[in-house]
């Protein structure tokens, strides 16, 4: 367990360069993590049948189960058991913040992106990638075909944080864009007015899409570690601000956990997932989030 544990940790991930084999090492660790964890028992082959329910054709209740069970199950069909997956990745400048954590949030983004993918790409489900600063930029669409895992880190190898950034336009881009219902995985350190992001995903779920919000900060953005007198830079416009950190400190943990709330009690609002991480954490708490809303979907 000690083992499957440092998997799941920033700093052994940022050791490897692959991110093939980081997505290897973070789904492996987080796989045999959760044998001590409440999703003991959970198959990584998720379930093929579904109890007989009213109204279900009998000629589908599987008899070799119902001889070992003594229960009536049918055999779940292709559209019941594939989850259509969408990889949502903010790739603007800000996104490339660290102070001091071995990955920024983009990298720590990229890595949980990549690990999901594998997830999803094992089970066979489809999963596509879509990169994004003002608007959507690199879109791969989603397939399980074999070759899909290679080509999906292929694009989040290449990408960059570079730009500035309109979450709400890019969300709102990808509502037009998406015919099938999908889970969509958003992840941002969605540093910008809420309002408008909460009416672009409320686009979303009225299209009958699934949300998990990952909201990613760095570690010095959720905790502020700062004293003295300190020079802040915008990394998006360069603008800069010298202030007493130690006045601002109070304020501004009360400004990150009202924005938190505020994503939060929407997400709620909206029947999305909503995970806020910082760039400490282990990635084990984002794919639990995954699991919970595979099986939910299954």
């Amino acid at each position: 367990m000690a083992v499957a544990e440092e998997y799941l940790k920033p700093e052994v991930i940022r050791t490897v360069s692959r991110l093939d084999l980081r997505a290897k090492f973070i789904v492996e660790g987080f796989l045999t993590g959760l044998h001590s964890s409440p999703f003991h028992g959970f198959s990584v082959q998720f379930s093929e049948h579904r109890r007989y329910e009213q109204g279900d054709d009998p000629r589908n209740i599987d008899w070799l189960v119902y001889a070992k069970t003594d229960r009536y199950y049918v055999k779940k069909f292709e559209a019941e058991t594939n989850l259509t997956g969408y990889l949502v990745l903010d790739s603007s400048e800000s996104m490339g913040y660290t102070y001091r954590q071995t990955l920024n949030k983009f990298d720590y983004s990229v890595c949980l992106a990549a690990a999901m993918g594998y997830l999803m790409i094992s089970q066979q489900d489809p999963v596509g990638l879509m990169t994004f600063d003002t608007t959507l930029k690199a879109c791969l669409p989603a397939r399980s075909r074999r070759g899909q895992l290679p080509e999906l880190l292929a694009h989040l190898s290449k990408a960059r944080p570079t730009g500035k950034t309109d979450v709400a336009a890019a969300i709102t881009r990808l509502a037009a864009m998406l015919r099938q219902r999908s889970l969509v995985m958003i992840f941002s350190d969605l540093l910008c007015d809420p309002e408008p992001v909460t009416r672009a995903l409320q686009l979303l779920r009225h299209a009958g899409h699934d949300i998990i919000l990952f909201h990613v900060l760095d570690e010095a953005e959720a905790h502020f570690p700062f004293d003295g007198m300190v020079e802040f830079v915008d990394p998006e416009d360069a603008a800069t601000l010298t202030a007493d950190a130690s006045a601002l400190k109070r304020d501004y943990l009360k400004a990150v956990e009202e924005l938190r709330a505020n994503y939060r009690l929407q997400s709620v609002r909206l029947g999305a997932d909503y995970v806020p991480l910082d760039t400490s954490q282990s990635f084990d708490k984002a794919l639990y989030e995954f699991l919970i809303r595979r099986q939910a979907r299954c």
